[in-house]
C-alpha cells in the first residue's frame, strides 16, 4: 500500500475548496443536471447521477440545491453540454489531463490553451499524457472507517483492485465499470464513504521541487477557476520538506 497523493491532502488542508465553494456548488450542479438529463433523474436508476449527488453531498451542497439542479433538467431552458478531455504538459514535463464540460468549445479551448501557456505548459492532443494514467473508480473513506488491513480486507471482498492508506484516510480503486457495485458492497461493511468517483489515476508520481510546486499551483488554480472546467489532474507529489515551504 502506497500512501495517497500528498498533493491531494496539501490542498484539502489549505480549505481550497472552500475558498471556491461557491464555484464548487456551481460546477456539481452543471454534472448533476447533465447526468439527469441524459439518464433517469431518479438517482437510484442512474448510477452517474448517483454519483453525482453524492459527490455534491460531500462538498455539504443543500438538498434544495440538488433538487433544483435535477428539476431543471427536466426543463426545456437546460443547456447543451459537450463534455471533452484535454491533456497537455506543466512546468518541467508533468503531465495534466483536464476534464471540462461546456457550451461552447471554442471559448473552453481557446482559455484552456491560454492558461498552459501563461503558466510555462503547453497542450498537447488527445492521448499524448493520458497513456500515463489509468481510469479508474475511487471511493475515499476517512481513517476513522478502521485500519489499514480491515479496509484491505474489505476491499478485496467487495471487488476492489488497490487500496492506498495513510493517516488522512482510505482510497480505494476498482475497475471504472464496477465503481457502483463495489462502492454499495464497500457500504454494507465500512459504512457509507465520503466519496465515490471516476479519476484519472498516475500511473507513477514525480516529486517536485519548491519552483515547480508554486508554477503548477498557478496552473491548476487557473484551471479550477474556469466555469467549464470539471476537474484537474496531474501525476506530481510534493515531497515533505516542499510542502512545509509552500
Amino acid at each position: 500500500m502506497a500512501g495517497h497523493s500528498k498533493w491531494a491532502n496539501i490542498q484539502h488542508r489549505k480549505g481550497k475548496q472552500d475558498k471556491l465553494r461557491s464555484k464548487l456548488f456551481s460546477k456539481l450542479a452543471k454534472e448533476i443536471t447533465v447526468a439527469a438529463k441524459m439518464g433517469d433523474p431518479d438517482p437510484e436508476k442512474n448510477p452517474r447521477l448517483r454519483l453525482a449527488v453524492k459527490a455534491a453531498k460531500s462538498q455539504s451542497m443543500p438538498k434544495d440545491v440538488i433538487d433544483r439542479a435535477i428539476k431543471k433538467s427536466q426543463g426545456g431552458d437546460a443547456a447543451d453540454y459537450t463534455e471533452i478531455r484535454y491533456e497537455g504538459y506543466g512546468p518541467n514535463g508533468i503531465a495534466v489531463i483536464v476534464e471540462a464540460m461546456t457550451d461552447n468549445l471554442n471559448r473552453t479551448a481557446s482559455n484552456v490553451r491560454s492558461y498552459f501557456t501563461k503558466h510555462g505548459g503547453n497542450l498537447g492532443t488527445t492521448g499524448s499524457v493520458s497513456f500515463m494514467f489509468d481510469r479508474v473508480g475511487e471511493i475515499t473513506y476517512p481513517a476513522s472507517a478502521g485500519d489499514a488491513d480491515t479496509v484491505m480486507m474489505a476491499a478485496i471482498e467487495a471487488g476492489a483492485d488497490d487500496v492506498e492508506s495513510d493517516d488522512e484516510g482510505h482510497w480505494i480503486y476498482c475497475a471504472d465499470t464496477a465503481l457502483n457495485e463495489v462502492s454499495e458492497a464497500l457500504e454494507k461493511v465500512l459504512g457509507e464513504s465520503t466519496e465515490s468517483k471516476l479519476v484519472w489515476k498516475p500511473q507513477n508520481r514525480t516529486d517536485v521541487d519548491l519552483d515547480t510546486a508554486q508554477k503548477l499551483m498557478k496552473l491548476i488554480d487557473a484551471l479550477e477557476e474556469d466555469d467549464d472546467v470539471q476537474t484537474v489532474t496531474a501525476n506530481f507529489d510534493v515531497p515533505e520538506d516542499v510542502a512545509a515551504q509552500l
